[in-house]
Parts: structure tokens; C-alpha cells; sequence
């Protein structure tokens, strides 16, 4: 039986072309290896998931190939592409900071830094969670990151910039990695779905794609769990059950309670959602995201805020024609205030049935003002 492989390793990067959700940045530092203009320290930060040890990897891999492509790419044919690709390349040193975070790891590193490149240009030093080196481990690092030798090229990635002393950070470049985005996270586990031979949903992947929160490791790593629940027939249904995820059913049956001032149904709506197990705490602010998703499709201008699959995007249209500004704009104001009152009440119930309570009058007291505006 074959050797499984977890889509977010089998569907790893090779080529900076393959990269998702960071363009500019891989722009950048093909122009950079193309102009000959290579910095000799790299900081990449960023959330996790999103590309930086994949980069890291493709950049040293780039710069040592003995065979460029006119687009800057790495040939992936050269001695030196097919080591790096084998995992037996001698010009690549990972160091995983977050276990090898003393003085003698890095003196230990130092050391290695003095032997120059058997086959290629330059060895590259890898730093993955360099946040968490000690601080004497970082200023016996100081000297050989500010001066090292012609060949030796380090690359620092860390999901926490803020705890990095300052006297690092001036000596590299540093690049922001941004969160992935809920189209390019969709369209790459389409992309992987293909390949996988799976059929899938388009809201199915978006459910999926807001789960992961811009992390592509996660979103791929969410795909296979939901892979294995369905059998490669991946459907809306499938991933909210799978993924405990509550449906955005429940969402559109509450705000029709809540625009007919219907107390007792949105109570019951609210139990029911309960009773299914799901968490106080999330259902409240997933309604109050619920509540900002209406006001961004109230306006075509603030409709490219709203991230979701095409008929539960009709949806969302549909239901905002029917709410004022002002009512949803106290509705998020409720939500948002059951939602820092949370985790300090006492009767957590009591404070969910109290907000439905108070979204239900929403619309009466919405009522009473337009009424009044007349009469003046």
C-alpha cells in the first residue's frame, strides 16, 4: 500500500509561480535574483500557514539553480534543482528555533557557516520560529548575520515580529506575508480537489476557506479531514456537518424573526441551535458577523467586502433590501455588546434569550421613529 501524503505536503510549492495569495512578494524577490541584487539577511513574517518556509525553500532553491528560466524560476532539471527537490541538497540548513534555541545551536550553526558551497552559489540558513531564540542565542547571532561570508545567505521566519530584538530586524529585509484570501483559497482547493479526482461544492470550499481564516496549510488540512467524512463528494452539507459549522439557514430563519418582532420564534430558533450543541458563544458572534455580512450587501461599492459562494451571496442580497441601515447598524451594536458580556455572565443562556429579546423590539422601535419623523 502507498505511503499517504497529506495534501498540504503533496501540494506544497516548487516554483514561486505556485505560490498562492502572495504575488507581490514573489515578484519581488524573483526581480531580485533576476538584477543579481540579493540581500544577505531575510526576515519572513506573517500568520502561519501562509507560504514563508515555502518560500524560503523555493528562494535558496532559485538561487543556486545552474539553469534559470527566462521568467526567474528554478529549472527543477539541474544537479542542483533535483537535490534540493530529493531533500539532499547540501546548500539548504533548516533550524527549528522553537527546540534549537540556545547558544550552542547557534554556535553549532556559525561553525557550519564557515564551510563554503560544494555544487551552486550560496548556503542558505533557514531560521523557522527564530522568535523563539534566547537572547543570548541572538547576540551571539548578531555579528555573523551583519557580516557573513560571501556564499552564506540566512532567512529568518517568524509568525511573532514583535518579539524579534530591534538589532535584528535592522539588519534584514524584511517581508509581511499576508493572510490568503477567501477566493484564491477557494480556487486552489478546487484546483487540488481536480487532482484528487473529487467532486466539489463551490460554498462547500468557502465554508471551508472561512474555517481556515487565511492559512492555506489549515485550509488544505481541513480539506482532507472533510476528503475522508465524504468520500470525495464534498458538499455544503457535508462540511457543516463535519466541521460543526453552524448553517447559514439558522441565520436568515433568525433575522425573519427579529424583522417580524417575532420574540417566541427567535427563542426557539435559539434553543434549537442549542440543543444541536453548538457553543453560546460562537452563535452569538457569528450572528453578529451575520448582521455586518447584510450591511455590506446593502451597497454594490462595500459588496466586494463580502467573501462567500454565489447563492448564499443571493441570499444575503435578498434579505438586506429588507432591513433599514439603522436597524442593523443597532442590531451589530447588540450582538457586539452580548458578545463582550459573554464569558462574565453568570446565566449565559439568559444573556442569548435577552439579545433575541431586544433584537426582536429592534423593528417596532424602528417603526415608532419613522412614525414620529412624519408627524414633524
Amino acid at each position: 500500500m502507498d505511503n499517504y501524503i497529506v495534501s498540504a505536503r503533496k501540494y506544497r510549492p516548487s516554483t514561486f509561480q505556485t505560490v498562492v495569495g502572495q504575488r507581490a512578494l514573489t515578484t519581488t524577490l524573483k526581480n531580485a535574483i533576476q538584477g543579481n541584487k540579493l540581500a544577505h539577511a531575510y526576515l519572513f513574517c506573517g500568520p502561519r500557514g501562509v507560504g514563508k518556509t515555502s518560500c524560503a525553500r523555493i528562494f535558496a532553491k532559485t538561487i543556486n539553480c545552474l539553469n534559470l528560466t527566462p521568467e526567474g524560476e528554478a529549472c527543477n532539471v539541474c544537479d542542483s534543482c533535483v537535490g534540493f527537490n530529493e531533500q539532499r541538497s547540501l546548500n539548504i540548513h533548516e533550524l527549528d528555533a522553537a527546540s534549537n534555541n540556545s547558544v550552542e545551536d547557534i554556535r553549532s550553526l556559525i561553525d557550519q557557516v564557515r564551510i563554503p558551497p560544494q555544487l551552486g552559489k550560496y548556503k542558505v540558513y533557514i531560521i523557522d520560529e527564530v522568535h523563539m531564540l534566547s537572547t543570548a542565542a541572538f547576540n551571539a547571532f548578531l555579528k555573523t548575520l551583519e557580516e557573513p561570508p560571501h556564499y552564506a545567505l540566512f532567512i529568518l521566519a517568524t509568525t511573532e515580529k514583535h518579539k524579534i530584538l530591534p538589532t535584528i530586524l535592522s539588519r534584514c529585509q524584511i517581508y509581511d506575508f499576508s493572510r490568503i484570501s477567501i477566493a484564491d483559497t477557494v480556487e486552489h482547493l478546487q484546483y487540488v480537489a481536480q487532482q484528487e479526482g473529487a467532486q466539489a461544492e463551490e460554498d462547500a470550499l468557502n465554508v471551508i476557506a472561512q474555517k481556515a481564516d487565511g492559512g492555506m496549510r489549515d485550509a488544505l488540512s481541513i480539506f482532507d479531514q472533510v476528503m475522508s467524512f465524504t468520500g470525495g463528494k464534498i458538499t455544503y452539507q457535508a462540511v457543516i456537518d463535519n466541521l460543526n459549522v453552524l448553517d447559514y439557514e439558522y441565520y436568515f430563519r433568525l433575522t425573519d424573526a427579529i424583522l417580524t418582532s417575532n420574540v417566541r420564534q427567535a427563542i426557539l430558533l435559539l434553543n434549537e441551535i442549542l440543543n444541536k450543541g453548538f457553543d453560546g458563544h460562537n452563535i452569538i458572534t457569528g450572528l453578529t458577523g451575520h448582521f455586518r455580512d447584510l450591511l455590506v450587501c446593502k451597497d454594490e461599492q462595500t459588496l466586494v467586502l463580502f467573501e462567500v459562494g454565489a447563492s448564499i451571496r443571493t441570499r444575503y442580497i435578498e434579505m438586506a433590501k429588507r432591513c433599514d441601515d439603522t436597524l442593523l447598524f443597532r442590531a451589530i451594536e447588540l450582538a457586539n455588546g452580548c458578545d463582550l458580556n459573554y464569558r462574565l455572565s453568570r446565566n449565559k443562556r439568559l444573556l442569548l434569550e435577552l439579545a433575541c429579546i431586544q433584537l426582536c423590539q429592534l423593528t417596532i422601535a424602528t417603526s415608532e421613529a419613522e412614525a414620529l419623523k412624519k408627524k414633524l
